[in-house]
């Protein structure tokens, strides 16, 4: 995605968990967040909502309302399976090139009928070159779909198309084995045409602005303050949708949120590492995984410097990645050499981040040599880059952690935190303003190219002007040529992945996240998933 993720909202083979806290001790974390009777359940939200135009929004924070708003051909359930959506039936063609959706009767919330040409219009709206959607690549896959996103070919040459209001027809350019995973994602979200045309530049801007065909609808929207979702009646599956109503208050300061947890002002907290040893022992306290990979991006565009690639390596080189997840996070994130995280998918047979191994790790002897030949080719003895990131506590004690290490250990290197809300952080790297970024990706759909098309020279997501013809080649062949010719198709993907971070280092790994929480145990049904979006509210229930 451009998944962009901030610290406290993310998003093993794609596990996804049911929530519940450990009973290792009788200590009471006070408060009684949400009553039964009321089936409120009350959450932090930890910074504004960037955008809720499923054809435009790229954030995990984004699209975890919209994945609880609003609902797809196929949707995720438990342990991420994907399961019948606004589609209650799908069937294929021998070759998998041909998928045929039958519609189930639904509704958006304002009463409309949901049809097959809901989906038509905002896929088409999405690959369209006019719409500028950074997720325009997911329609790659489908007939003609590389044409029409690089304006080559007319929208309407995509291949999807309603033939009935009931009946979706799509054809792909080659089998795609992930494609069901994929229509779960947010980009493929239908659109009520004449609701939106009707809305024009102001749609999705405010919660008036928008209609909804999920189990739940954006009712309340307070900017940088608030937001607050209700039960929306005329979803399909109403019966089944048992709360009615999720309160999220913005918060950045952890401090703040466990405070409004003790209290029983909030229901569920994620931790930061001061707080996370307080309340290991608590009954309310729970951990657990994701795929997520947190990495700093190189900008090789803005800072001259940046672009000689022994300078980058020696950044690589020079930090310790453990005092990050040991010293700073505490809650189980792991260090990792590599962009695909471990426990995701599988490659030539194995773990895919096994077959690689950690391509780079902290190397005093590697960091130093690397940084004096860096500066002797730039004929300088110094440099000066600044670093980008979020202005919530951990983020900033990860930056200047990274700040004092890098400085430490590279002589000569001066680094600038530029520290600033999660949606200016966003807007900095899409403008390319900025000259080291640091970031989370989690993925979109089961494949590791939901990590490595990021880097692609022609890719939305680049946003540091990386561009090495080997690697485009690779991840070309991976994404066309060997499609189908598993075995060729991962070498190329293992491949890649090397070129990227151990030869390129045109980014630098430095974690996979695990989430420490606090949680009511009053709160049932809870489900996160290691795909878009991070929870699913529908089958939560207040006992």
């Amino acid at each position: 995605m451009k998944k962009k993720i901030s610290y406290f909202l993310s998003l093993s083979v794609a596990v996804s968990m049911l929530l519940a806290g450990c009973n290792s001790s009788n200590d009471k974390t006070g408060g009684t967040a949400s009553k039964s009777k009321d089936q409120v359940l009350n959450l932090i939200g930890n910074d504004e909502l960037p955008g809720l135009d499923s054809s435009i929004a790229t954030d995990a924070e984004s699209f975890n309302v919209l994945g609880n708003v609003m609902e797809g051909l196929m949707t995720l359930g438990k342990n991420d399976a994907v399961e019948p959506g606004i589609a209650e039936k799908v069937e294929t063609n021998a070759d998998k090139t041909v998928y045929t959706f039958h519609l189930r009767d639904a509704k958006w919330s304002n009463g409309d009928p949901v049809t097959a040409k809901d989906f038509v219009y905002a896929w088409k709206r999405t690959a369209n070159p006019k719409t500028a959607s950074q997720y325009a690549s997911m329609f790659v896959y489908l007939k003609n779909g590389a044409d029409v996103t690089s304006g080559k070919a007319p929208v309407d040459s995509l291949g999807v198309e309603a033939k009935d209001d009931k009946t979706l027809v799509v054809t792909l350019e080659k089998p795609v084995p992930y494609f069901e995973s994929l229509v779960t994602f947010p980009t493929f979200y239908p659109l009520n045409q004449k609701y939106v045309e009707s809305q024009g530049k102001n749609y999705a801007l405010e919660a008036g602005n928008m209609i909804f065909d999920g189990p739940f609808k954006l009712s309340k929207w307070d900017h940088n303050v608030s937001y607050t979702l209700e039960k929306n009646d005329n979803y399909w599956d109403a019966k089944d949708v048992k709360l009615k109503t999720i309160n999220f208050n913005i918060v950045k300061d952890v401090a703040a949120t466990v405070n409004l947890y003790t209290t029983g002002k909030v229901d569920r907290v994620v931790l930061s590492s001061e707080f996370v040893d307080k309340f290991r022992t608590n009954k309310d306290f729970g951990t657990y995984g994701t795929p997520t990979t947190f990495f700093l991006r190189v900008n090789e565009k803005r800072n001259p410097d940046l672009k000689n690639v022994n300078i980058r390596k020696a950044l690589t080189y020079a930090i310790k990645r453990e005092d990050i997840t040991n010293g700073i996070l505490n809650n189980g994130s792991k260090p990792i050499g590599g962009i695909v995280p471990a426990n995701f998918v599988q490659a030539n047979g194995s773990d895919f981040h096994q077959a690689n191994g950690d391509l780079v790790g902290f190397d005093k002897a590697k960091a130093t040599q690397y940084w004096e030949q860096g500066l002797k080719e730039l004929g300088k003895k110094n440099v000066t880059v600044e670093l980008l990131g979020v202005d919530d506590d951990t983020n900033k004690k990860v930056e200047e952690y990274l700040q004092g290490a890098l400085t430490s250990a590279l002589p000569g290197l001066t680094i600038n935190l530029k520290q600033v809300p999660f949606k200016q952080k966003l807007d900095n790297e899409t403008k390319q303003d900025y000259d080291i970024s640091l970031g989370g990706w989690g993925p979109d759909y089961l494949d590791s190219t939901t990590f490595l098309n990021l880097f692609n020279s022609k890719s939305e997501f680049n946003e540091m002007s990386y561009n090495d013809p080997k690697y485009d080649d690779l991840m070309n062949k991976a994404n066309k040529e060997y499609l189908t010719d598993i075995p060729k198709r991962d070498q190329a993907l293992l491949d890649a992945e090397k070129i990227l971070v151990q030869e390129d280092a045109a980014i630098i790994p430095l974690y996979q996240r695990s989430r420490a929480y606090l949680m009511q145990h009053k709160v049932d049904g809870l489900i996160i998933h290691n795909l878009a979006p991070d929870y699913t509210y529908k089958n939560v229930t207040i006992k």
